[in-house]
């Protein structure tokens, strides 16, 4: 201090930004994480109920799609967007399980905000919920048991129910398209598999198709149909002679030499033609364009040539047939071909939007399959391709951790009772964040029962006593909401433990979080 008086105080920030500091931080951001955890809460299990969503533009969606909702929310509070980057990192990892992950990092932050206003410190909380997370992965990896082919199409019906989607009709489906792939792909994930909306008839007209569905234009009326047993070309670029790439003028004097130009180039046109046929395919699948005199001739020959592919068909083409894709056209060889056991096209009225139909089908080496997708609503059969992409993901969590465990509430009724357990040996104050894990991962069986039309305390009361004295068997919450043995709600070992770890990291960041200063002043 000098005589003049005390100095001015010193300001690094300007004068409409807020700082927040102590406990305030954490109870707002606790806070707004419980409203997002409660938007989705409802639409939890099979009889979640829908959401509808309007967007800026006009569209409008309706769907209880976890991951969906929450990107199509536009979030503004910090906490929020943590939970919506949890949310995209869990269907990323997992393709299911985002709303158990919402659910699961709200309880977490709602029992961390009891153990707070009692005077724990942030970080004693954060330890005991450490040393649970290691308690829940050993009870995971307990509990879980090897993957059978009859639980490929559980999962999938597990991952499916509840939403608008007809699980019985699609799960099997799923279970014959992961057997298709499996012997020749090295690993199946969703890039195994398309998706083709028919636009007509109901869900249950939806079916498989070993290879592939093609919306392109049939160049000629003439083209061969409904081919069988044939092999395919897949070429990258066009099926006609090279353009120049320089201006030349050529200089004809007589019509001998106008005869010689106009052969030489026919010429050309049937060496391409001639190096097709002899290669033996007769299904032509090109990214360019093609000669009308080149589509004559292998029209005649009882080849279909299908034109102007993008790379991501050409791709699929590739990886459906088991061919090369071939570069140029005149290296055709039989090698390079793939196979296909039936080919067909249905000719549609011109249109801006519509073209024909081409479906490849039977490919007996297949890489990529098709799921038909039929319904006449736009909007529910894009939310029942969502639906299957996410089944698609859950198996195909199994491929590298092939191990499931049982759902329906029975395994987090499990993780509790093995983190209430061995919280009894534990000293410290950690114990009192065990205790506030266990009791989070219970919003699970909570929330499954309560959207059941049951009473969610009773029911969770009754879970943690089997899971108890019921060692053997699992025990979870049915549709009905009544607690009973459970065998056939499977999820993937590793998409139950990605989806607490992810919950907890979430959590365990907000609670670190000490000082919000925020440039906006709100």
């Amino acid at each position: 201090m000098t005589e003049s008086g005390p100095a001015a105080p010193v300001r690094i920030v300007k004068d409409q930004t807020k700082i927040t500091n102590g406990t305030e931080v954490q109870e707002k951001m606790i806070a707004a994480a419980r409203v997002f955890s409660d938007i989705l809460r409802p639409t939890f299990g099979p009889r979640g109920l829908d959401k509808m969503l309007y967007k800026t533009d006009g569209s409008m969606a309706v769907t209880n799609d976890g991951a969906r909702i929450v990107s199509e929310l536009l979030v503004k509070h910090p906490a929020a967007r943590m939970m919506v980057s949890m949310g995209k990192t869990q269907e990323e990892m997992s393709g299911d399980g985002v709303t158990a992950t919402m659910l699961i990092c709200g309880a977490l932050l709602e029992e961390a905000a009891r153990l707070l206003s009692r005077g724990l410190h942030p970080l004693t909380v954060v330890d005991g919920y450490r040393k649970s997370l290691a308690i829940a992965s050993s009870v995971v990896n307990a509990r879980s048991r090897n993957i059978s082919d009859e639980d490929l199409s559980k999962i999938a019906t597990t991952s499916m129910t509840g939403k608008s989607v007809d699980a019985a009709h699609f799960a099997p489906i799923l279970s014959e398209a992961f057997r298709i792939l499996r012997p020749n792909a090295s690993e199946v994930s969703t890039e195994n598999f398309g998706m083709h909306k028919t636009g007509q008839g109901s869900q249950r007209d939806s079916r498989l198709v070993q290879g592939l569905v093609l919306r392109r234009r049939v160049p000629s009326d003439n083209s061969p149909n409904n081919l069988k047993e044939v092999q395919v070309a897949v070429i990258r670029g066009d099926l006609k002679i090279r353009k120049m790439t320089r201006v030349a003028e050529i200089k004809i004097t007589d019509a001998d030499q106008l005869d010689s130009f106009i052969a030489a180039e026919q010429n050309r046109k049937e060496k391409i033609v001639r190096s097709i046929s002899h290669s033996g395919a007769r299904l032509v699948l090109c990214g360019g364009e093609v000669d009308r005199d080149v589509l004559h001739s292998l029209t005649n020959s009882g080849i279909l040539v299908i034109s102007e592919l993008d790379s991501s068909e050409i791709e699929q083409a590739a990886l459906a047939t088991n061919a090369a894709v071939i570069d140029g056209v005149m290296d055709i060889d039989s090698e390079m071909l793939g196979n296909c056991g039936s080919v067909e096209w249905v000719r549609k009225p011109a249109s801006d939007q519509v073209e024909d139909i081409i479906t490849i089908d039977a490919c007996p080496f297949a890489k990529l399959v098709t799921i038909s997708v039929s319904g006449t609503s736009d909007i529910a059969s894009e939310e029942t391709i969502r639906c299957l992409h996410d089944a698609i993901r859950s198996i195909s969590a199994c491929e590298t951790n092939p191990h499931v465990v049982v759902g329906a509430g029975s395994i987090h009724a499990r993780i509790a009772h093995g983190v209430r357990s061995a919280s009894l040996n534990e000293p410290g104050r950690e114990r009192l964040a065990m205790d506030a894990f266990a009791r989070a991962m219970e919003c699970i069986p909570f929330a499954l029962a309560s959207n059941a039309g049951a009473e969610g305390l009773d029911i969770v009361l009754e879970i943690r006593t089997k899971s108890r004295d019921e060692v053997e068997r699992e025990y979870g919450v049915t549709e009905q909401g009544e607690v009973k043995e459970i065998d056939d709600v499977l999820h993937p070992s590793s998409a139950i433990l990605s989806s607490i770890e992810a919950a907890l990291e979430t959590a365990v960041g907000m609670l670190r979080i000490d000082q919000v200063v925020s440039a906006r002043g709100d």
